[in-house]
């Protein structure tokens, strides 16, 4: 039973989430910031109404925080509580922090003695806790990026240069500088390359107080580029996901990516 919890953990914290599921997310207190040395406090959470939790903590072993120049930062206070993550950040660099949380791993099914096993892990502990003769073996590889960005003083973009690995987001509209009645342009890419066709769901936070999601989907355009007007001023979740057969492990037919990231929309 444990493992069986464990690996339902393990794709939640992956996968990215439709309309009516569990959603994944980081959220920092502020994404603007002025000042000596400002800091941000970040939620991070997998929850049913967005930006409110009240599911699951996201963990945080994954988390990796790139300063304007391009170096990284540790945060500090973190706490893993029952229903959210929590940690600050100081901004002394001036420019924008990228704070992601990424999950990269495998996770098998098999078959032994007639009872069914599941596994999850890295590329390394497969080979020795796998059975190689598993009867029924199903592996599939995940990578997932959780992300946020905040900006002291003037917006950069160095710490937002891609690295090549999974779904990310190139600034065509910087993402700390966003307003209600304007449009905000991105790039997707998939292993540092344009992906044209990917869905992108956009929800605008605090679902929990209005009747409906308000969902709006867009896609990627030849060059991996997307636009999303925005009806108001909030914090707001976009998500995408896709799968390709590009994996790390000959056994993992399949390699499942998704991409989250929460951005905050000033008023004009």
């Amino acid at each position: 039973m444990k493992k069986v919890v464990a690996a339902s953990l393990f794709l939640v914290g992956l996968l990215s989430a439709s309309a009516h599921a569990h959603k994944t997310w980081v959220r920092p207190s502020q994404t603007n910031l002025s000042g000596p040395e400002p800091w941000v406090t970040v939620d991070a959470a997998v929850s049913n109404d967005l930006f409110y939790f009240n599911h699951f903590p996201l963990r945080l072993d994954g988390l990796k925080i790139t300063a304007p120049d391009g170096g990284s930062v540790e945060a500090t206070n973190q706490s893993v509580g029952r229903y959210r993550s929590v940690f600050d950040l100081q901004l002394q660099q001036d420019g924008t922090y990228r704070i992601a949380v990424i999950n990269q791993g495998l996770f098998a099914t098999w078959q032994e003695n007639g009872q069914p096993q599941r596994w999850r892990g890295n590329a390394e502990s497969f080979a020795t806790q796998v059975p190689k003769d598993a009867s029924d073996l199903r592996v599939t590889e995940s990578i997932g990026r959780i992300e946020t960005f905040v900006t002291k003083n003037a917006p950069t973009t160095t710490a937002m240069e891609p690295v090549g690995k999974g779904i990310e987001l190139l600034p065509v509209s910087h993402p700390n500088d966003l307003v209600s009645g304007e449009k905000g342009t991105f790039r997707l890419l998939v292993e540092g390359k344009p992906a044209a066709g990917l869905e992108i769901e956009v929800i605008r936070g605090e679902t929990r107080y209005r009747n409906s999601m308000d969902s709006m989907k867009v896609t990627t355009n030849s060059e991996g580029e997307f636009t999303v007007a925005w009806p108001e001023p909030g914090m707001y979740w976009l998500t995408t996901s896709t799968e390709d057969s590009v994996t790390s492990v000959p056994q993992a037919g399949t390699r499942r990516l998704s991409y989250t990231v929460t951005l905050e929309v000033l008023p004009e």
